[in-house]
């Protein structure tokens, strides 16, 4: 399901790649039927938008809305378990999944980044990656509307990954909730945060934020891309047609 892999490349850092191919990506959305015409008329204001801001700026957004606190962190089980020891087995049940399928990490980043799972989705067969979506789908609710809350068009990629999977939750359910959650990217809520011990998986403290080391493909349908998270440990050096 390559529309997974642009929402994917969408949700992840911005890139120069990414910046390059927006016009690319704003027409598949378009054309994926699944989803209704009033989103889609949104997100394509929101990725013109997108596409005429200065990457620099669109990267200090990005830090602002997804690195400073968790509540609207984009590892899936920071809102599942927290800093609690079943996190660290869920991460390697998770990479026992990838790994089952043929996929080695290529990047520094944890498992459960949810750009991530959706790459590995888009390589999955269309009801195996629905049923993907929909095992996530209360946080990508709520995720999504803390995002609209703090009026990101970022929240626009969550409720597609809803409308995708055709999930009989949605954002607006989590609208009012996030409206009255005490933000927790405020100077204060940080200290807190950053007083607190660092969890890490096997992975370099200081990592890059986040880093793929491959250049973003043509989002051709009919080309064979390389995944930006994933190799193919099953046949190296070989590029994986969804």
């Amino acid at each position: 399901m390559k529309e997974l892999k642009v929402i994917a490349r969408l949700m992840d850092y911005p890139s120069a790649e990414v910046h390059e191919h927006v016009p690319e990506m704003k027409q598949m959305l378009l054309d994926f039927p699944v989803l209704g015409f009033a989103l889609k008329a949104k997100i394509c204001a929101w990725l013109s938008e997108f596409e005429t801001t200065e990457i620099m700026d669109l990267q200090e957004t990005y830090g602002g809305l997804f690195d400073r606190g968790r509540a609207t962190s984009l590892l899936l089980f920071e809102h599942v378990h927290g800093e609690s020891r079943d996190r660290g087995q869920a991460m390697v049940d998770l990479m026992d999944l990838y790994r089952s399928h043929g996929f080695e990490l290529n990047a520094r980043e944890l498992p459960d980044y949810i750009p991530m799972y959706l790459e590995y989705l888009s390589y999955r067969p269309a009801q195996e990656a629905e049923n993907g979506l929909l095992d996530v789908a209360h946080i990508l609710a709520l995720v999504g509307a803390r995002l609209e809350d703090r009026e990101s068009g970022y929240g626009l990629l969550f409720r597609a990954l809803l409308e995708i999977c055709q999930a009989d939750i949605t954002v607006d359910e989590f609208l009012k909730q996030a409206a009255k959650e005490e933000r927790d990217d405020s100077l204060e809520a940080l200290d807190k945060i950053w007083e607190e011990e660092a969890v890490t998986f096997g992975l370099d403290d200081d990592s890059a934020k986040p880093s793929a080391g491959q250049a973003m493909p043509s989002m051709n349908e009919n080309q064979q891309t390389t995944p930006v998270h994933f190799v193919d440990s099953s046949a190296p050096g070989v590029s994986i047609n969804p």
